[in-house]
C-alpha cells in the first residue's frame, strides 16, 4: 500500500481526511514499512467503513491489518445508536469471538525440556484439532441453549474449568444479552460436537517460554518470570459463529436496502442497531461470544489435565482471556462527553488501561493484559493496556502478527513437512493433523510481529511487557 495515500501525522499515525461520502476520517497506526507491506484493499475497506451511518470519530486500522471480509482485519469502528448507528456482521467477522487465553504454568523451561516430546504428543492426542474435528462432548438442545446463555460459567458448572478463571475472562466469562433463540437450528447443529475443539486455520495451542521481559513491574503483576512457561490457546466459536455470520450477512444486505443504507461494499452488510434484525443479530452474536468463551474454558481444562499427568503438583492459573471479533457496548469519552457506543473490533483486541472498572482487582492497578499471537516459529507478546488507548482507538490494540501473504500464496512457497522439520531443529515441536495447514500458516506468511508490537506501543495503543517464544505448537 502506498503511504503517499495517507497524510502522515507522526511516526506511526496516518490519516485520510473525509471526502465524498465519508463521514469520518480513516486513521491507521503503523510504521511506513508495515503500511508498504499491506495490500491496497486495506485502504479501500477502511474508507468504506468510514462511510457507514452513525460511525463515531474515525475508522481505525491497527498495525497488523490485512484484507478481510467487509472490514479490514485489524479494523475498529464505533457506532452511536442515537445517531443512526449500525451493527455490521462483516464488522464482527465469521469467527465470532475468536480470541486468546494465556495460562501460567508455574513451571520453567528446564522443567519442560526433559518431557517436551511426550508433552507435545499428549497435547496433540488430547486436544481435538483440524477441519471438522469433534470432541467427546455432545450437547442436546437444552444444554446448547444453556451454554449459549452462560458461556464459561456453563463450562465451569459442568466440571470443565475452575471458578477462579471467571474473573480473568473478558466479560467475566459470560456475555450479557445473549439470545439462544436468535441462533438458527443449523448453527446449533454444527456446534453439537464441536465444544472443546481447537479448529483449523490460524487456531493453535502453544506451550511458550518467557524469553524477554520489558516491564518488570507489570510482568510481576501478571505472574510472568524470565524462562517461565505459559500455555496460550487461540480459537473461537467454531462452526456456530461461522453459521451465524453467514446467515445474518445475507439478511443484512436486504435490510440495508430496505432502510435506505447505500452500502459501499456488499460485504459491509449492516442493519440499524435498533432494528429488529440488528437486535436479533446482537442476541445471536452475544450467544456466539459465550460459545467461544466456553470453548476456550474447556480447552484450558484439557490442558490442565495433560499437565497434571506430567506434573502432578502443577497448578495452571489463567492470566487472561480476551476476544478479537466482537461488537461490544462500551462507554467512551467523545467530544468531552461519555457515550454508549457499539464498538466493532474485527481482528483487534480490547486494551483497557489501568483503573478501568471492568478489570479484576488484581489487574486493575496495572491494566488489562493484551495477548498478541505470533506464528509457529516467531514470538508472541504480552502487552498491557494504556489509558491513552481510549482516545487513540476506543481502547483497542492489534491482535497478532497479521498475515503478509494469503494462504494460497503461502502454499506455493512453503512445504508443511519442511517447516515442521526446520522448526524442530530450532527446538520448536509442531503437531498438526494437516501439513497443508502448516504450510498455509508458515511463519514467513506473517508480518514481523516485533514491528507490529513496536508500532502499537509507539502509537500509545498498548505497552510491551514480555516476549514469548514457542516450545510446542499444536496447530489446527
Amino acid at each position: 500500500m502506498d503511504p503517499a495515500r495517507f497524510t502522515r501525522v507522526d511516526g506511526t499515525t496516518w490519516r485520510v481526511e473525509p471526502s465524498g461520502t465519508m463521514r469520518v476520517p480513516v486513521i491507521i497506526y503503523a510504521d511506513e514499512n508495515l503500511i508498504q507491506d499491506m495490500d491496497d484493499k486495506v485502504f479501500e475497506q477502511a474508507v468504506n467503513v468510514a462511510r457507514l451511518p452513525g460511525i463515531v470519530q474515525a475508522s481505525y486500522v491497527m498495525p497488523d491489518a490485512h484484507w478481510g471480509y467487509g472490514f479490514p482485519i485489524g479494523g475498529v469502528a464505533a457506532f452511536d445508536p442515537d445517531r443512526g448507528g449500525v451493527i455490521s456482521a462483516g464488522g464482527v467477522g465469521f469467527d465470532i469471538s475468536c480470541g486468546v487465553r494465556t495460562m501460567l504454568t508455574g513451571l520453567s523451561v528446564a522443567d519442560i525440556l526433559p518431557v517436551q516430546k511426550q508433552l507435545a504428543d499428549s497435547l496433540f492426542h488430547q486436544i481435538p484439532a483440524g477441519v471438522g474435528s469433534e470432541s467427546a462432548i455432545t450437547l442436546d438442545a437444552a444444554e446448547m441453549d444453556a451454554m449459549l446463555a452462560k458461556g464459561a460459567h456453563w463450562a465451569v458448572a459442568r466440571g470443565w474449568g475452575e471458578m477462579r478463571d471467571l474473573e480473568r475472562i473478558e466479560e467475566q466469562g459470560r456475555m450479557v444479552g445473549a439470545r439462544p433463540d436468535c441462533v438458527s437450528d443449523r448453527a446449533k447443529e454444527r456446534q453439537r460436537r464441536e465444544m472443546g475443539t481447537l479448529g483449523s486455520g490460524n487456531h493453535y495451542l502453544e506451550v511458550q517460554a518467557v524469553a524477554e521481559i520489558f516491564d518488570t513491574a507489570v510482568a510481576d503483576a501478571f505472574g510472568l518470570a524470565q524462562d517461565g512457561v505459559v500455555v496460550t490457546i487461540h480459537c473461537g466459536s467454531r462452526g456456530l459463529g461461522h453459521q451465524i455470520g453467514t446467515e445474518f450477512l445475507k439478511e443484512m444486505v436486504v435490510t440495508a436496502k430496505e432502510v435506505g443504507i447505500d452500502l459501499p461494499d456488499r460485504e459491509l452488510a449492516c442493519a440499524p442497531i435498533d432494528s429488529e434484525v440488528g437486535q436479533r443479530y446482537l442476541g445471536a452474536m452475544r450467544a456466539a461470544i459465550n460459545c467461544a468463551l466456553a470453548n476456550r474454558e474447556i480447552l484450558g481444562h484439557y490442558v490442565r489435565r495433560v499437565f497434571a499427568h506430567f506434573f502432578p503438583d502443577n497448578d495452571l492459573r489463567l492470566l487472561f482471556d480476551v476476544s478479537h471479533n466482537t461488537c461490544k457496548v462500551e462507554r467512551h469519552l467523545v467530544d468531552g462527553k461519555r457515550r454508549d457506543l457499539f464498538v466493532h473490533r474485527k481482528g483487534a483486541t480490547r486494551a483497557f488501561g489501568p483503573e478501568h472498572e471492568s478489570l479484576p482487582a488484581a489487574l486493575r492497578p496495572v491494566g488489562q493484559p493484551v495477548l498478541i499471537g505470533g506464528s509457529m516459529g516467531t514470538g508472541s507478546y504480552v502487552l498491557v493496556g494504556e489509558t491513552t488507548s481510549e482516545a487513540k482507538a476506543f481502547s483497542s490494540a492489534c491482535h497478532g502478527a497479521g498475515r503478509a501473504l494469503s494462504r494460497h500464496a503461502a502454499l506455493k512457497q512453503w512445504s508443511g513437512r519442511k517447516i515442521v522439520d526446520d522448526l524442530a531443529s530450532q527446538g520448536i515441536l509442531i503437531r498438526s493433523p494437516s501439513t497443508r495447514g502448516v504450510a498455509e500458516e508458515a511463519p514467513g506468511a506473517y508480518k514481523d510481529v516485533g514491528a507490529v508490537v513496536a508500532a502499537a506501543e509507539h502509537a500509545g495503543l498498548a505497552r510491551s511487557v514480555a516476549r514469548l517464544r514457542p516450545l510446542i505448537c499444536i496447530k489446527g
